[in-house]
């Protein structure tokens, strides 16, 4: 089991001046904070900014697609090498956008969890997409650009890293949003340690996979308020997303949005494919 060490809200302040050259602020439209806008589609380039900003050699990590393009996009701009090792199953959306960069990308396994356990094998300083303090750090930096009367937060959860930095930002309350068919942290916050789950896919694929034992995220969670939210509801987010606004998000950026809670909800990435978004439209057809 690793040992990482959590960071704290003065990590976040710093975070913030940071990234701060390299990323802009990110729109609050209404009641979406869209990091659909950021320059890979997803809030995740903030946390791997942040702690390749903090580094100076090569790198490796595992995704389900969007860290990976983050860490892909920081070791571009730094001039970093960057390993990122993805499932066989990852979306191929994400895959097709890792492969116009220059990093070794590995497909191994045939999900999260397997390519999780192949990366942490490979030599080079790993960076969890969660279990990292500086990847917290960098996400929790959204809140930072949040109006400060704001009172409610929603925020989609997989590994954690990106609630358990906002929650450390903010005093607000913050809502954290699980898939029914992948409810990892809920589990785990039940039980106060990780526990490893048998669920099923979802087409919140960013937030599907076990979270890596001794995550600091559970204990930075505890007593968080969790929503589940089932498939039905994250496609019928994904089609109001881009009936009402025009937007393209993908299935775990309209995971905040499906829980149905009033509040900000942190729209978290649109990375999706052609094929998916279109049959999630295909199947709202007439309602």
């Amino acid at each position: 089991m690793r040992s990482v060490r959590a960071p704290t809200r003065a990590d976040v302040f710093a975070a913030a001046e940071r990234i701060r050259p390299y990323l802009a602020p990110t729109p609050l439209i209404g009641n979406l904070k869209l990091e659909t806008l950021q320059p890979t589609g997803s809030f995740k380039v903030r946390g791997a900014l942040n702690a390749l900003l903090q580094s100076d050699d090569a790198v490796v990590t595992a995704s389900a697609g969007n860290f990976g393009l983050g860490i892909a996009w920081a070791a571009r701009r730094l001039g970093i090498g960057a390993t990122v090792v993805v499932a066989e199953t990852a979306s191929p959306a994400k895959i097709e956008a890792l492969r116009r960069f220059d990093i070794e990308l590995v497909v191994h396994g045939a999900d999260y969890d397997a390519a999780e356990q192949h990366a942490l094998s490979l030599s080079g300083r790993y960076v969890s997409p969660y279990n990292d303090a500086a990847v917290i750090a960098g996400a929790g930096t959204i809140a930072l650009e949040l109006p400060e009367d704001v009172e409610t937060i929603v925020v989609p959860i997989g590994g954690g890293g990106l609630a358990a930095g906002i929650a450390l930002a903010t005093d607000a309350r913050v809502v954290g949003v699980v898939p029914s068919a992948f409810p990892a942290m809920r589990v785990a916050l039940e039980h106060g340690r990780v526990v490893e789950i048998d669920g099923s896919r979802t087409i919140a694929d960013a937030l599907h996979g076990n979270i890596e034992p001794g995550s600091v995220t559970v204990d930075m969670l505890r007593g968080l308020e969790i929503v589940e939210v089932k498939e039905e509801q994250i496609e019928d987010a994904m089609r109001r997303l881009a009936r009402d606004h025009g937007l393209v998000v993908e299935g775990a950026g309209a995971g905040a949005v499906a829980a149905g809670v009033d509040g900000v909800a942190i729209v978290s990435g649109r990375n999706v494919t052609r094929e998916t978004f279109a049959a999630v439209l295909q199947r709202g057809a007439g309602r």
